[in-house]
């Protein structure tokens, strides 16, 4: 199964697409640094440097997979929920890609506020612009805690597949038990510099994560975000207001900040993934990816789908 991504980041997504089976043909990301993370850990892909506005798609004609995390700020509850108004909205670029593209499915990834009432006649409007291009559109508010990942993180997840595939797919069922707890998941990266109090504030740690975040571009440093997130890492022994470069000392006192890879295995990457770029701009990456985990379980069921349906014809352009 081929894939192309949109938008990739630093490839949560694209590592869950993955692992669920998909061979990316090309990734596309506007970042350079974002990019130079994608093509630091997977050297053999097709990555791209380029704006999704301007991006020829029509190279890529016949793709299994369309997939994508198409900008939060227009519809986060945190920013003006402008939507269709804001100049970051990238729903009609997918549109047209999709047009050119003709993707068996379809993919997207983002914030719960997508579902905002506000945005109801939005949402609307996509449906009849898919249907036009022969998709039928669902989405799903799912939370990355019920897939494994020790974080809450509500995250709408849009997919759309070809009228004839429609019955083949099922949405994934969530894991049968918790997610494990922030101090089980760090306790041995906390005490990899030998801090005596480890043991200690991985039973206090006895809880999932607030959502991370990463912050904008022009926003937001390497913190672990607003203060009502800062108080629920506090309740679990950990200063939130910013970022530590290496685990405690054998001798530190006082609450533990994280490192970026800590907050990386918070949000469901291997240890092996690597960022490329200082401290803000690679913790920006990790808090603004869609945990491999979540991709993955969506990204099986469209495989699934996809296999089951293989004899279907793509429709003719």
């Amino acid at each position: 199964m081929h894939s192309i991504e949109f938008c990739a980041g630093a490839g949560g997504q694209a590592l869950g697409l993955e692992q669920a089976g998909f061979d990316h043909s090309a990734l596309v990301e506007i970042e350079p640094d974002f990019a130079k993370t994608l093509s630091l850990n997977r050297p053999g892909w097709d990555v791209r440097v380029a704006d999704m506005n301007t991006f020829d798609g029509r190279p890529f004609k016949g793709m299994d997979l369309l997939a994508g995390g198409l900008p939060c700020p227009p519809f986060s509850v945190a920013g003006k929920q402008l939507g269709e108004q804001d100049e970051r909205n990238l729903f009609p670029a997918a549109i047209r890609l999709i047009d050119e593209i003709q993707p068996r499915a379809v993919m997207i990834e983002n914030v719960k506020g997508f579902l905002s009432p506000v945005f109801e006649d939005y949402r609307l409007h996509l449906k009849s612009e898919f249907k036009k291009l022969g998709y039928r559109i669902d989405w799903r508010l799912l939370n990355a805690s019920d897939f494994g990942v020790p974080q809450l993180r509500p995250r709408v997840v849009i997919v759309a597949l070809r009228n004839e595939l429609v019955d083949a797919f099922d949405w994934p069922d969530v894991l049968p038990h918790n997610p494990p707890m922030v101090g089980d998941v760090l306790k041995d990266l906390m005490a990899a510099n030998g801090w005596a109090g480890a043991d200690r504030w991985a039973k206090q740690a006895n809880d999932i994560a607030p959502t991370i975040v990463g912050g904008s571009k022009k926003h937001g440093g390497p913190d672990l975000g607003p203060t009502r997130a800062r108080k629920a890492w506090a309740a679990m022994g950990v200063e939130g207001r910013s970022l530590a470069d290496d685990a405690p000392q054998p001798d530190f006192c006082g609450m533990p900040r994280l490192t970026q890879r800590m907050v990386a295995r918070l949000q469901g990457f291997p240890d092996s993934w690597q960022f490329y770029g200082r401290k803000t701009t690679a913790y920006r990456q990790v808090g603004n990816a869609f945990p491999p985990p979540v991709a993955k379980a969506v990204a099986r069921n469209i495989g699934i789908a996809l296999s089951v349906a293989r004899l279907v014809p793509v429709r003719a352009a």
